[in-house]
């Protein structure tokens, strides 16, 4: 009878355990989900919506004011503000100041208009400090629209400037950041209580044991059997050295290797997680998010060519002829300038010559944003390989991603053909031959 009095406290405590690892690995996955806000594929870094600058002014052209909010990110807001001096004048205003032809000619080639004498075109070149700025390859209406959009942020909260000045949607993308980031503790310290609870239950419980052990060996009334189980210890040696204990261990031991080594195999070749020095600290982190100089002001073929190419130095000099001209970091560039040698940075994202892979066609016929493949870029100090890029990964890619095909008629009808045959299944890469070997192995 007293033996029976004895035996729930092991089954109380097997509960009590099982219950709070449950409820433990409910809170640790909460908590990874509110880690991983942030970080979702497609996220932009600054995106200040193009119906905002529509709506701001109130007239014009809302297609171009579009084109022109995104031309104005990737190739003028490094060294412009609308409303702000930054490396360059600001730009509210520029239509009243100077005719649209002067505007096209000095943004095509600015030198070309100081070197024929004009006299605001000189003025402008002293008054900053005789910095050149680049010539852009821009086409008429592309200006036009920059000029636009300009004309549409005239008046408006000061857009992010090179010293990190915040806007609107800026403080509402760190409020929400915060917010996750608080969700995210408050689910650590419910995970801590809780774990600080079983452990004084158990504690407890222990004690609780003992002094019932102590009250049991005081009485009387005991027959052999409960006393046998009273007094009955573990033995330990005795486990160890039994045939089942050797064989669990010797399993265990077998299938650890054996997971380690396929892993292994399987890796041969992977490079996810490379994070290699560079001979300059360059962070992302201060030029992409907190300064969100947009990524083709410095890849200036990412949405044009096969390959993003590697910045040349004298991108670097646009901004840092001006800026932070004392540091060590930025001396490196001056030295690789006057040497006449380029940057030599270390290559971290490098497919297998075996396959083909065209960077235009997906960021800029795809619409694929930099962090779909390259990850959270924009809060990395130093950048390092998000995504495994193997073969299996991409066409994963190629099954999920639907393609749009609004307004091309060249897939009306391979549209219509895939709706009858797959039962209004999305019209994906994979549909049009996206997972085919010729397409990446020819």
């Amino acid at each position: 009878m007293s033996s029976y009095r004895l035996r729930p406290f092991s089954h109380w405590l097997l509960a009590l355990f099982l219950t709070f690892t449950a409820v433990g690995q409910v809170a640790a996955q909460d908590a990874a989900t509110v880690s991983k806000e942030g970080v979702t594929p497609g996220a932009t870094a600054a995106a200040a919506p193009a119906a905002a600058a529509g709506s701001a002014a109130g007239a014009g052209d809302a297609a171009a004011i579009a084109a022109g909010d995104a031309l104005f990110k990737g190739n003028c807001a490094q060294c412009h503000a609308v409303n702000d001096v930054v490396v360059g004048p600001a730009l509210a205003g520029i239509d009243k100041r100077r005719p649209l032809p002067w505007i096209i000619k000095w943004v095509k080639n600015s030198s070309k208009v100081v070197a024929s004498g004009d006299e605001y075109a000189v003025k402008l070149f002293n008054q900053y400090q005789k910095q050149q700025m680049p010539s852009f390859a821009l086409s008429d209406a592309e200006i036009t629209s920059i000029v636009a959009y300009v004309k549409s942020q005239e008046g408006a909260a000061k857009t992010p400037t090179a010293q990190g000045q915040p806007t609107a949607d800026s403080g509402q993308t760190a409020a929400a950041g915060d917010d996750a980031a608080g969700s995210g503790k408050y689910v650590n310290v419910v995970l801590i209580v809780l774990i600080v609870v079983l452990i004084v239950l158990v504690v407890t419980l222990v004690i609780i044991a003992n002094i019932m052990k102590d009250v049991l060996r005081g009485r009387k009334d005991l027959d052999g059997r409960d006393v046998e189980i009273l007094e009955q210890k573990t033995d330990w040696m005795g486990v160890l050295k039994s045939g089942w204990f050797k064989g669990v261990v010797g399993t265990l031991f077998v299938l650890v290797v054996l997971y380690e080594s396929i892993q292994g195999i399987m890796a041969v070749g992977l490079s996810q997680g490379y994070q290699p020095a560079q001979p300059i600290a360059f962070s992302h982190k201060l030029h992409a998010g907190e300064h969100q100089i947009n990524c083709a002001y410095c890849h200036t073929s990412v949405y044009k060519s096969k390959s993003a190419n590697i910045p040349s130095a004298n991108i670097c000099m646009n901004c840092h002829s001006q800026i932070k001209t004392t540091s060590p970091e930025i001396k490196k560039i001056y030295r690789a300038i006057q040497r006449q040698q380029p940057i030599q940075w270390v290559r971290i994202h490098n497919l297998p010559d075996l396959a083909y892979f065209n960077h235009s066609q997906h960021t800029q016929v795809g619409g694929i944003e930099c962090q779909t493949c390259h990850g959270p870029i924009q809060n990395m100090d130093v950048v390092y390989q998000y995504s495994a890029l193997t073969m299996g990964w991409c066409i994963n890619c190629h099954r999920e991603t639907p393609l749009n095909t609004k307004g091309n008629g060249y897939y009306d009808n391979l549209v219509k053909l895939h709706n009858e045959a797959n039962a209004g299944a999305p019209f994906t890469v994979s549909s049009n031959g996206g997972t085919e070997c010729s397409k990446c192995h020819y």
